[in-house]
């Protein structure tokens, strides 16, 4: 049975560990690039706002979400997905509709105006499913590498 599970409250303090500690592994099939010293690093990331939650089976963890709500001028109150993943051996199996739907709930919830991501442009896969989930083109995300 799959459920959704918050790692962090709304302070960003984790609030599971034993699991914070299980999404490292499916946490780094979409950012391989994090670096060794992951709970630091994601400690940094929620006390600037950013909060987790995973999807469970068993004592499995089956996708991880990144997110946080915060205002802008564009799009004004807003959740905001970081990272969206499934492990990779679960793909295909409504982890990620189950997650993307939590976050859309909670949104919701919290009379938030929009719901909204980011995805690589090379992740042609993610962007087949992020349609079928009723997701938008709204704006192309310019970047420029500063290191």
């Amino acid at each position: 049975m799959r459920k959704i599970v918050e790692i962090t409250d709304d302070s960003g303090a984790v609030v599971a560990p034993d699991w914070f500690a299980k999404a490292e592994g499916v946490h780094r099939q979409l950012r391989t690039a994090l670096p060794s010293a992951y709970a630091e690093k994601m400690k940094r990331v929620f006390s600037g706002g950013g909060r987790m939650c995973v999807a469970v089976e068993g004592a499995d963890v089956a996708g991880v979400a990144v997110y946080r709500v915060y205002e802008n001028t564009f799009q004004g109150r807003q959740l905001y997905v970081d990272d969206l993943v499934t492990n990779e051996r679960q793909r295909s199996s409504g982890v990620g509709r189950a997650l993307l739907s939590y976050l859309e709930q909670k949104a919701r919830a919290a009379n938030l105006e929009n719901l909204a991501l980011d995805s690589g442009t090379q992740r042609q896969q993610a962007h087949k499913f992020y349609f079928r989930e009723g997701m938008v083109v709204t704006a192309f995300h310019f970047g420029k590498r500063l290191k």
